[in-house]
């Protein structure tokens, strides 16, 4: 899911994000929608690898389009959200996961981070 031109996307957004870094601006923050698959309506089977497409290539396009700009060591990238998923599906149709408040996943990328590093764990 590339930046597409006059279409409104997180891909977009990523680019924006950059430009506005080139130009000085000291934060920026980048949101997606859809990601509560409880089931329902968003199915966790078919949303999930949708939102998930949409922020990876993105995210991944943005860490490289600031590192090829020569911003990345000068800029902080945190990745995360507010709280993590259950592993597990709960019990309705169709499937979806539960909200996990003690388990979450966060990336950070530039800033002078280490790469490579895992903080933390899970059971």
């Amino acid at each position: 899911m590339g930046a597409v031109p006059g279409k409104a996307s997180f891909a977009n957004n990523a680019l924006t994000a950059r430009r506005l870094v080139e130009r000085g601006v000291r934060f920026v923050q980048l949101y997606h929608t859809s990601w509560d698959q409880h089931g329902g309506s968003e199915s966790l089977e078919e949303e999930l690898p949708l939102r998930c497409r949409e922020v990876d290539q993105a995210s991944a396009g943005l860490v490289k389009d600031l590192k090829q700009h020569g911003l990345l060591d000068d800029t902080l990238v945190i990745w995360g959200g507010e709280f993590g998923r259950t592993p597990m599906g709960e019990r309705r149709g169709p499937t979806g996961r539960d909200h996990h408040v003690d388990s979450y996943t966060m990336w950070l990328a530039g800033g002078g981070t280490k790469p490579g590093i895992t903080h933390g764990a899970t059971d």
